[in-house]
């Protein structure tokens, strides 16, 4: 009995001793690298999953060539989001324009252990009626329909990011942040193609609940900000939600804790991908869920 608890001590020690050395070892080789170093190789590392390394702000965002345009977008998306751990106020805004209903829909919240916002622009077909909005799949704008997108994420007042650039789907993510919806607040703005879409858009914000003095146009810019979303009332959904949140809320932690000799998110995600592998391939699998319920 005593030999057994004297090998099982030795063999938790010099596992203890290698783990010490191992992560020493990536440390100094995540602290070797220059800063273009560690972008181009997290940049080849994230590319499949269809996101970039911003390093002026220290966040994640969307491609333009992501393989999520070829999918589109659905109602039921964000109706299947909390299943994935995303907890997120989301605000579609419709309206119809040159013979097709329009779509630019705005999100802020939590994407795992993800702080973040987004902006998508998505057309159907044809105008469809309002009856049809929930289930009709709308397609992801061609380059030539892109329009200049502009996002500033407020947490409680104090800015995490802010972005603005010619997209179709627009977004930033800050990794190892925890935010109720509740606490964010995101100023957009969208330049739309002419004044005529430019109307047809406030329109369709409007009929959101915007009041005119809530939204500012000047020529075919429309800015305003997204704070506050529609209550949930079903009893099982606020729980499934307090459930999500409290799982995001945890892995931040957890998060935070393994990467903790690290303050850049470039290190801490380098470092992860050399001592976790599998925790990196978890992390980065932000809105990935897109792709699975649209092949169904």
């Amino acid at each position: 009995m005593y030999l057994f608890f004297g090998i099982f001590f030795v063999v938790l020690l010099l596992f203890f001793c290698l783990n010490h050395w191992r992560r020493k070892k990536i440390m100094k080789k995540v602290c070797s690298l220059c800063m273009n170093e560690k972008c181009e190789i997290l940049n080849t590392l994230i590319e499949p999953f269809g996101y970039c390394y911003m390093p002026s702000q220290d966040v994640f965002s969307t491609r333009i060539n992501a393989w999520q345009r070829e999918f589109g977008y659905c109602a039921f998306y964000d109706k299947a989001a909390s299943h994935f751990n995303m907890i997120f106020d989301c605000l579609p805004v419709y309206f119809n324009y040159h013979g097709r209903t329009w779509l630019i829909e705005f999100w802020k919240g939590q994407y795992g252990i993800n702080t973040g916002c987004e902006i998508g622009v998505y057309y159907a077909d044809r105008i469809i009626s309002k009856e049809e909005r929930a289930t009709t799949l709308f397609h992801c704008v061609d380059d030539e329909d892109m329009l200049t997108l502009s996002l500033q994420l407020f947490k409680d007042n104090h800015s995490l990011t802010h972005l603005c650039a010619r997209h179709w789907w627009l977004t930033s993510f800050t990794m190892g942040c925890f935010s109720p919806p509740s606490s964010l607040s995101l100023r957009a703005c969208v330049t739309l193609s002419s004044a005529e879409m430019a109307s047809a858009f406030v329109q369709g914000l409007q009929e959101s609940g915007y009041t005119p003095e809530k939204i500012c146009v000047c020529c075919n810019t429309v800015c305003f900000t997204f704070t506050n979303a529609a209550p949930v009332f079903c009893i099982f959904r606020r729980i499934r939600i307090r459930i999500c949140q409290w799982f995001n809320h945890f892995w931040c932690r957890i998060y935070l804790w393994v990467t903790r000799p690290f303050c850049l998110s470039i290190d801490k995600i380098l470092y992860l991908y050399y001592y976790l592998p599998f925790a990196f391939r978890k992390m980065v699998k932000i809105r990935r869920y897109k792709k699975y319920k649209s092949r169904r």
